[in-house]
């Protein structure tokens, strides 16, 4: 897998520290900050060694609720899989519309790490009374949610299905899970997956399971380096 993380500008000294680190059964998390230069401190996670998000580029995160947000009328109750550093969770906090938010992470660590301060904007978003925590897989949670109780499922698990943090996650990115998390959201309401990577095989699985997909690219400036990230949409 190449490494997603945003490069240094030429000639600029990065110092690297450890913040906090966590094993589970899926292996090493690893929370880091870095300094670029004179720059600010940039909190940077990882898992088993794969760059997964940092606290400097934000804007697929926050794209990724903004983009699903503005198609659903009366996004009341959301569900936003994976916690990372908060930043899709935090968007969606925004919109006045959102009555409950329920985030699904399956690393206990990270949600610790967020809620004690590791990860210094953490407590505050977890305090909003809208936000429940869910510690589990999110194809678990989703199997078990009762049908028609959410309008918008938010996935942003790994850097999308051609750059998977765990190899079981694949299955988020078949027609199967994308039918389970159709079940749990009301008419009207939608589905909208991230990726790092444009992903023809997620389009076909989504307008397989949903019968529809819209592709939107997110073109992103991770320092002097030009990337595309992808939102693929999908209404029921």
């Amino acid at each position: 897998m190449p490494d997603l993380s945003p490069l240094p500008a030429p000639d600029t000294e990065v110092e690297y520290a450890e913040v906090a680190r966590a094993e589970s059964e899926r292996g090493e998390l690893v929370l880091r900050q870095r300094r670029e230069g004179e720059g600010p401190v940039v909190l940077e996670l990882r898992a088993n060694g794969v760059f997964v998000m940092d606290t400097r580029e934000v804007g697929s995160e926050r794209a990724l609720a903004t983009a699903a947000l503005a198609v659903v009328e009366q996004p009341r109750a959301v569900v936003v899989g994976g916690l990372g550093l908060g930043f899709t969770l935090r968007e969606v906090l925004t919109d006045p519309r959102v009555e409950r938010a329920a985030v699904v992470e399956i690393e206990q660590s990270l949600v610790d790490w967020m809620r004690d301060g590791t990860v210094p904007h953490g407590p505050t978003l977890l305090a909003d009374e809208r936000v429940t925590v869910v510690v589990a897989d999110v194809a678990a949670a989703l199997e078990e949610a009762r049908p028609a109780s959410y309008d918008l499922v938010l996935l942003d698990v790994d850097n999308g299905p051609g750059y998977l943090v765990h190899d079981e996650n694949a299955a988020i990115y078949r027609a199967p899970f994308l039918r389970t998390a159709a079940r749990a959201l009301r008419p009207g309401g939608a589905v909208v997956v991230w990726s790092a990577q444009e992903s023809p095989a997620l389009e076909r699985a989504m307008r397989e399971a949903l019968g529809e997909c819209e592709v939107h690219p997110h073109p992103v400036l991770l320092q002097e380096r030009e990337e595309t990230y992808w939102l693929y949409l999908a209404r029921v």
